[in-house]
């Protein structure tokens, strides 16, 4: 069976725009992941606790969570500080972002594209061995400029690669992508190596779909669906963890992800935060005798 490598960015995505939850839960979540199966998980974001208060006390949260060499750890992190920051607390991975929308990238980190370019090589040559995936904001469409071209988000890809990213990731950030959108920037780009879908028009599935089709079998996910940047217009949840498994389980490819625990997780994460998750799969229930 082919396999799939979804790492799990509800711990830093999916909380980052909900209140704050303490560093123990955080870690609990975490450690609930683990034990469903998850072995790639974005903990945490070294950012201003002033700018994202959810993300306050990233540190602790590596300093707690389970260590093993069949999980890797994942950071986000805005500025070299913050990987400095990062590197200290002995990630495994550094993520990065940046948008193929300026107004979006002014919103986001406050930063011009040309800026954010500068100082995303910074990070990579800090990183030194460490991998850095650069992830692509708005790579299919942005609330402020509307349609992006293909061919310029391909060409800030290749800026990124040759500035010391080790990998690139498009994110639908709003939910604007498509099957024939994602095929577009395919036959642009050549290759597509990662995908973050978020389910703002209801098409994340779908998007994923179409995208393994399309050969991708790197994907971002957050349990029960939780996440939206907090600097986007209309931006909703992140494709749902369980909702990519019980799909991937039917089509038999192989994520190591167990649904049964993976649901409880969800369930855990409603608890925390008090109130029902996006995920569909999580208010149904996967079908009697179904995947899992």
């Amino acid at each position: 069976m082919d396999t799939v490598d979804i790492r799990e960015v509800g711990p830093r995505d999916g909380l980052q725009a909900e209140a704050p939850v303490s560093v123990d839960d955080r870690v609990r979540l975490i450690e609930a992941l683990i034990d469903a199966g998850v072995h790639h998980i974005e903990a945490c974001s070294f950012v201003s606790p002033k700018a994202v208060p959810s993300m306050a006390g990233a540190a602790e949260v590596m300093a707690l969570v389970p260590r093993s060499a069949d999980v890797r750890y994942a950071a986000l992190v805005p500025n070299l500080k913050g990987a400095e920051m990062a590197l200290e607390s002995q990630v495994d991975e550094l993520t990065v972002t940046i948008s193929a929308s300026e107004t979006y990238n002014q919103r986001n980190v406050k930063m011009s594209i040309d800026e954010s370019l500068a100082q995303i090589q910074k990070i990579c040559a800090a990183a030194a061995q460490i991998p850095v995936d650069a992830i692509i904001s708005c790579a299919f469409g942005s609330p402020y400029e509307g349609t992006i071209a293909a061919e310029d988000v391909a060409a800030l890809a290749g800026r990124l690669l040759d500035g010391g990213a080790s990998r690139i990731t498009y994110a639908d950030t709003t939910g604007m992508a498509t099957p024939p959108t994602i095929a577009a920037l395919k036959a642009v780009a050549g290759t597509v190596d990662g995908l973050h879908l978020h389910d703002s028009r209801g098409t994340a599935l779908v998007n994923a779909y179409a995208a393994l089709e399309f050969g991708v079998r790197h994907f971002d996910t957050s349990v029960g669906g939780l996440g939206g940047s907090p600097f986007a217009d209309g931006a909703a949840g992140n494709l749902a963890t369980e909702e990519l498994v019980y799909l991937l389980d039917d089509l038999g490819y192989r994520s190591g992800i167990a649904l049964e625990p993976l649901l409880k997780a969800s369930a855990l994460v409603g608890e925390m935060l008090g109130h029902p998750v996006a995920s569909r799969l999580a208010a149904a229930g996967p079908r009697s005798g179904g995947a899992g």
